[in-house]
């Protein structure tokens, strides 16, 4: 007989795993105890060696669905002589290193009950067990119990309350556990913010089948669902919320729902029915789809909570489920907020009573190379952190201003939060503040650095220097695309050198100007500029990124094509003649405006990126590519676009067609990428790249680039598990000011302003 301590460190609490393991034990015979500590459990057990091998190799594999074990460590101790297994008490340490599951969809199990007549929970719009439900939003602080979440309102009933204490029940310990005696309650409400009496359910079903929207409350806010077939009814909503073209999600009842509309391969199905249930961008089986999304994707998911799948009981087979918010400004979450701020919008409010915490909107990804490809990570990833290696201090990166998050780290974790939205209101950046107050309170970090980015116009970088100074810590600011490199490396586990391709719209350079098109050299601790495009002039500064007609104003014009027949031609020429108001960047995103612009695809953006979208939805085929011409000025080298500028405006007055045109612009990028790494490569001994920044949610690069790279003998790596946009830059600025911190803690010299050359 042998006794084992097993320490176990991960997402392991108020997930089912103490049922889990009580159930593994019995199976292999085993005595002992089990034990909750800050950082996860502590497992004492006995047994012969072979029960207690089998039993370590079974833990992993067999663990609960929400369970994310990082670390298991087993060491021999002296005989105990345990007469039995046994729950004790948790330990309490002074630091509290507790992990807490994102908000998970519901399960097979539960949606079973949820659909047989004879069970307690039939058709209860709230069921939840140890595998599904509310996690993150609804969780106030730690260690997490009800009473500690906003379920503290909904007192157990004697039903619950023996499930809950039950170590054999799917229930064991689940915090929401609930059902119609002791749980939430649906409400309906008119128009006008009445109640009205009935199945709240029903009266919802009945609304929307008669045409009308709805806001209805999810798990991390209000969505506005309408039916999506109308291009009537789509219209109508895009009036009200004033979203006039930015592509609408779709929930669909069932993944055969889905493939009618869409093309779906099996590892996108596995993503769209798997457990965490995000938006997933699709390819458009076929026309007719406009109203929903003009371009060539259609963002789709599955019904997520017991409410949804209510929804579509003898009702429609898909819906319109968009985010309920006013113009930038955060997911609404209350339900007196609701009344008031959706009033004219929305034609019915499905809601209920329990408080939500935490607002998260929907995760929004594509399945690259079989997993998520994230253009947004918030409902069902977070708060998971990502495994880094062990930080030195505790440290709070603030990100950037568009698609601005936070990430915290402490120890070998990284917490990076939801989606927090762009930092241009009051309103946002006070959601923004609150949650870097709940993420510090949930996970017991108390910053003793700060990182932000460059840019001293951005509200996330005021934010730092204002609570650096009030709280005497240190702030490192951060280049933007140096982040962005730091970011995916962090994201791939890679240390060392690396060549980083990071392609976005804008970032404040070392040199005071505008970036977006760079090729880098370096690690988490520096990094050298290797190269860039020829700058752009942008008439009207940022004007230019909502107009991309003024980007192909300066494109034509650098390249010596005839600007007349562009839009606002003569006042553009004088503004560049006389230099007013006409900045410089290298931005990749300002290069796909303009050519959207040149090719007549789109001229004024409503939304971000949007020119950028529409040219990669145009693309008909791969249709050979311009040659890139790339020169050397100064120690850097430069993608000179004007002779492929020259080209694409010479083939479009001849009738070219456009999607060819476009598909021909994107290929000479990939060629150009190509043959800017391989020189870089040649030159610096670096054969691993990363991809980064805001242009890599292209698609038709992304399915091209990577294979172009690779076949160069470069290692190449992209974003997994965090967002390739500023969302997930705050993970690079954590890592770099880590390895800062670090290099001065241990005597080392670095220059944390690296001057023009970019060192």
């Amino acid at each position: 007989m042998q006794t084992w301590e097993i320490r176990i460190r991960g997402i392991v609490q108020g997930v089912g795993f103490r049922p889990f393991i009580h159930r593994l034990v019995r199976t292999h015979a085993l005595k002992g105890s089990i034990r909750n500590t800050s950082s996860g459990v502590t497992l004492t057990l006995e047994g012969d060696e072979d029960r207690l091998s089998s039993f370590l190799r079974e833990l992993p594999e067999k663990a609960p669905p929400l369970a994310v074990i990082e670390e298991i460590r087993t060491d021999r101790i002296p005989f105990q002589g345990f007469s039995d297994f046994r729950i004790i008490e948790s330990e309490r340490q002074a630091e509290r290193n507790t992990l807490i599951s994102p908000d998970i969809g519901i399960c097979p199990d539960c949606l079973r009950e949820m659909r047989d007549p004879a069970d307690r929970r039939y058709r209860f719009p709230f069921i939840n067990c140890t595998n599904c439900g509310p996690r993150f939003t609804i969780i106030e602080d730690v260690p997490y119990d009800r009473a500690k979440t906003s379920m503290k309102a909904f007192p157990m009933c004697p039903d619950c309350d023996s499930e809950y204490h039950d170590i054999r029940n799917r229930r064991y310990h689940a915090q929401p556990d609930c059902c119609p005696v002791c749980g939430p309650s649906l409400q309906f409400y008119d128009a006008a913010g009445q109640p009205a009496a009935g199945d709240a359910a029903k009266l919802a079903r009945d609304a929307l089948k008669e045409g009308k929207i709805l806001a209805v409350k999810g798990l991390g806010g209000f969505h506005l669902a309408c039916r999506c077939e109308d291009p009537a009814i789509a219209g109508r909503l895009r009036r009200r919320k004033q979203r006039d073209e930015k592509p609408f999600a779709v929930m669909c009842r069932d993944l055969s729902g889905v493939k009618s509309i869409c093309e779906v391969s099996a590892a996108e199905a596995r993503v769209l029915s798997g457990a965490r249930k995000p938006i997933v961008l699709l390819k458009k089986k076929h026309q007719g789809l406009e109203h929903l999304s003009e371009n060539g994707w259609l963002g789709v998911m599955l019904p997520y909570t017991p409410l949804h799948v209510l929804l579509f009981e003898d009702g429609p087979d898909m819906l319109i489920m968009t985010s309920a918010n006013l113009s930038d400004t955060p997911i609404i979450r209350d339900n007196a907020e609701a009344l008031e701020t959706l009033r004219g919008i929305a034609d019915g409010f499905l809601m209920h009573d329990r408080r939500i915490q935490t607002r998260c909107d929907d995760s929004l990804c594509w399945v690259l190379d079989g997993q998520e490809y994230f253009a947004r990570r918030s409902r069902g990833y977070v708060p998971q952190p990502l495994t880094v290696p062990e930080q030195e201090t505790q440290i709070l990166a603030c990100g950037a201003e568009q698609k601005a998050s936070f990430c915290l780290g402490k120890g070998g974790h990284a917490f990076l939060s939801q989606h927090i939205g762009d930092l241009k209101n009051l309103e946002t950046l006070e959601h923004y503040e609150q949650q870097i107050r709940h993420f510090e309170r949930l996970f017991d970090i108390r910053p003793r650095a700060l990182a932000c980015d460059l840019h001293p116009d951005y509200l996330s970088t005021r934010y730092a220097q204002d609570r650096a100074e009030e709280e005497g810590i240190p702030l490192l600011q951060v280049q933007h695309h140096h982040a962005h490199m730091a970011a995916c490396m962090a994201d791939n586990g890679l240390e060392g050198p690396c060549l980083g391709l990071i392609w976005d719209g804008t970032g404040l350079g070392t040199d005071g100007t505008s970036w977006g098109g760079e090729l880098l050299a370096g690690d988490y601790r520096d990094f050298r500029r290797l190269g860039s495009l020829r700058p752009i002039p942008l008439p009207g500064g940022d004007r230019a990124v909502k107009e991309p007609y003024r980007v192909a104003f300066s494109l034509l014009r650098e390249a010596g094509c005839p600007v007349g027949g562009v839009r606002d031609a003569e006042q553009l020429s004088r503004l560049a003649e006389a230099g007013l108001n006409c900045p410089l960047s290298t931005g990749m995103g300002r290069l796909f405006d303009g050519a959207a612009a040149i090719l007549g695809i789109k001229e004024r953006c409503s939304y971000e990126g949007q020119a950028a979208i529409l040219l990669e939805a145009s693309a008909r085929e791969d249709a050979g590519f311009y040659p890139p011409v790339i020169e050397e000025a100064d120690g850097l080298l430069r993608f000179d676009w004007r002779e492929a500028v020259r080209a694409l405006a010479e083939e479009k007055k001849a009738g070219t067609d456009a999607g060819v045109l476009a598909a021909r612009f994107m290929n000479t990028l990939v060629e150009m990428a190509a043959h800017m790494a391989a020189m870089a490569a040649e030159t610096s001994g670096i054969h691993r790249i990363v991809l980064s920044g805001g242009s890599f949610q292209n698609q038709y690069l992304m399915h091209r680039l990577p294979a172009r790279l690779r076949g160069l003998g470069l290692e190449v790596y992209h974003h997994r598990r965090v967002s390739c946009n500023d969302e997930g830059l705050a993970l690079g600025q954590l890592r770099i000011a880590s390895a800062r911190l670090q290099a001065e803690r241990h005597g080392g010299r670095i220059s944390l302003d690296f001057g023009e050359s970019g060192r």
